[in-house]
């Protein structure tokens, strides 16, 4: 039977919280753990997230997914972005320290959880959450293997460039429009700063190219959001990644938010059992 503890919350950076849920199968004992980070303009309960969640979980493996502490959500309403403000306050080295927060509070929590490995965790990220989760895999011990979904493959290259950057710096902030909330939403400043302090962190090549343990990179090859030329080049940086290119399949894998449906749309049933055998060491 799965079982689900939803919405707990946990101290995140700069005094904003984590919120997180976690799902496992009381019928499984010691299994694998999945660590599920979002990507930009994201958040844990979008789209089908929670039911690929429960699929998992319902096959055997355990599934933590939480809410970075600067993603623009709350604890009161953690789906879409009222908190504009620690949305624009966000940044890359953030999103590591509160991974790096949701890590240590799973070893201090699920130690000797009869249901759950933290000795066998899994990092899977989507999107944005697909560079964060390899730099914390290149950086952490505790990560066992490593899942990108739709996963960038540079974080640089996403900055303006020129007059734009020129213009941001003057301005202090600049807006991205959310296409499905209509919310202008801000980046300040300092997001560009904390990158360029950080580079040689950041850098998604040189984390890929010092991993030492198992990568999964999946991607759709109509993704029109993170071409799939990322990931082309991410399997070239470590030898011994596993690539697996979906045909026709988007940045979402088929998914919408909201998802209303009780069945995974084909393309993430088909990443589920991708997951399920790299987890497994089958092929």
């Amino acid at each position: 039977m799965v079982v689900k503890e939803l919405n707990k919350v946990i101290t995140g950076s700069h005094g904003l919280p984590i919120l997180l849920d976690v799902f496992y199968n009381n019928n499984v004992a010691h299994a694998p753990l999945i660590i599920f980070c979002h990507g930009y303009k994201g958040f844990k309960d979008w789209g089908a997230w929670n039911l690929l969640s429960e699929t998992f979980s319902d096959k055997g493996v355990a599934v933590m997914k939480f809410n970075f502490s600067h993603n623009g959500g709350t604890i009161e309403q953690p789906i879409d972005f009222p908190d504009l403000e620690a949305f624009g306050n966000n940044n890359y080295t953030i999103e590591l320290e509160d991974l790096n927060q949701v890590l240590n509070w799973v070893e201090s929590n699920y130690a000797k959880h009869p249901y759950i490995d933290i000795s066998n965790i899994i990092l899977v990220g989507h999107s944005r959450g697909g560079g964060i989760v390899t730099i914390k895999a290149a950086e952490d011990l505790r990560i066992k293997k490593l899942v990108s979904l739709a996963g960038v493959s540079d974080f640089k290259s996403r900055f303006p460039k020129g007059l734009d950057l020129e213009t941001w710096e003057s301005n202090g902030v600049r807006f991205v429009m959310n296409g499905r909330t209509k919310q202008q939403m801000p980046h300040y400043y300092q997001f560009y700063e904390n990158f360029i302090a950080n580079e040689t962190r950041l850098t998604i090549q040189v984390a890929a190219e010092s991993l030492k343990l198992p990568h999964l990179i999946i991607h759709g090859d109509a993704d029109t959001s993170v071409d799939v030329k990322e990931a082309l080049v991410l399997h070239t940086w470590h030898s011994e990644s596993q690539l697996v290119l979906l045909e026709g399949a988007n940045h979402v894998f088929g998914s919408s938010h909201p998802w209303t449906s009780n069945e995974l749309p084909l393309y993430l049933q088909q990443i589920h059992l991708k997951i399920s055998h790299f987890i497994n060491n089958l092929h």
